[in-house]
């Protein structure tokens, strides 16, 4: 099982303490080192820095003294260990770079981070040979704030400095990050826009996928707005915007509505979903899963608060050539069916 595709996709911990009713009054940085295992102190005052520390739901700095019952929050990133990750010369396609962030426009097939069965050539092995230092996430890996799938193309922000990784992680906590996708999925969607909701969570069925929960007995809430660009009649493409950021979100919410992401294996897009049954129509099916051989998901956009200047910053990619083809393909069937 790979371990990448089935975690959260932001990279902080939520911590929640609360003070004993004999708490002796201790600094809250100090405090929270009592509990977070392999915590440093400058990380969790860097975090008190970028606001991630709450008591009783209000900010505090990192000399504020707990007090017995108070209620200690904190959106913490910290390495546990060292990981010894091998750093390799793989050219990144960067749009921005400045002292505190970076912006990666990721191909598909790239993984994001190494995990079971990807050592090496992943995203993270080229980081850490582009630049020195990058700050540890919670999870072991340089940088990283979020992450998006190996077979998903497009944008993802790494973190330089500490108060970059604590900035941005509370942004993506708090959702006010700005996250659109394009996909292209199975059927004529109805609806013009929508809102898709449901908790996402583990499969009870098949331990690699997500399902969505419509009650909430499992899973964690998710949000999926989106609106219909094109319609080829036996596919649509869309824009997704992500209110949440659950694992497999767009796909397992898409698949829950009944218009699965065209091509997507794991949730069974890889085959003919929709229209005609004739032999021609599935070989041209397949014609365009060899030309997109991946799910077709593309982070186009991506916004953020800078760390430090506080500027909302936006950006865009290009729909990659693979999504592109694959349009063109579906626009001349559609239309020669229309004569």
């Amino acid at each position: 099982m790979n371990e990448e595709e089935l975690e959260q996709e932001e990279f902080y911990e939520h911590f929640r303490y609360e003070a004993s009713e004999g708490q002796v009054p201790l600094r809250v940085d100090k405090f929270l080192m009592n509990f977070i295992e392999n915590a440093t102190r400058n990380k969790i005052q860097q975090a008190a820095k970028a606001g991630n520390i709450l008591v009783n739901e209000i900010p505090v700095k990192s000399n504020y003294k707990v007090k017995p019952n108070d209620i200690v929050r904190v959106v913490l990133a910290h390495p546990p260990h060292e990981n010894l990750l091998v750093a390799e010369d793989i050219p990144l396609d960067i749009l921005f770079e400045d002292d505190q962030v970076i912006v990666v426009n990721k191909p598909a097939g790239m993984v994001v981070h190494p995990g079971h069965g990807n050592y090496s050539g992943t995203l993270v092995n080229g980081l850490i040979h582009h630049f020195e230092n990058l700050p540890i996430n919670a999870n072991e890996r340089p940088g990283l704030v979020h992450r998006i799938d190996k077979d998903t193309s497009g944008l993802l922000v790494v973190a330089k400095t500490e108060f970059a990784m604590a900035h941005l992680s509370k942004q993506f906590f708090n959702r006010t990050t700005e996250r659109l996708y394009y996909a292209i999925v199975w059927g004529n969607i109805d609806a013009e826009s929508g809102t898709i909701e449901g908790h996402i969570g583990r499969s009870l069925k098949n331990r690699l996928q997500m399902s969505v929960f419509p009650s909430g007995e499992f899973g964690k809430k998710a949000i999926t707005h989106f609106k219909v660009i094109e319609r080829f009649s036996y596919v649509t493409l869309v824009e997704c915007k992500l209110e949440t950021g659950r694992t497999h979100q767009i796909r397992a919410h898409f698949k829950h509505i009944g218009h699965t992401l065209f091509n997507d294996e794991r949730y069974g897009g890889d085959i003919v979903l929709k229209g005609t049954t004739f032999t021609k129509y599935k070989q041209f099916v397949d014609n365009c899963f060899k030309v997109l051989p991946r799910q077709a998901l593309h982070a186009k956009t991506l916004g953020f608060e800078h760390p430090t200047t506080k500027k909302f910053m936006q950006f865009n990619s290009e729909i990659p050539q693979d999504m592109i083809d694959c349009l063109g393909k579906w626009k001349t069937y559609t239309e020669h069916q229309k004569e």
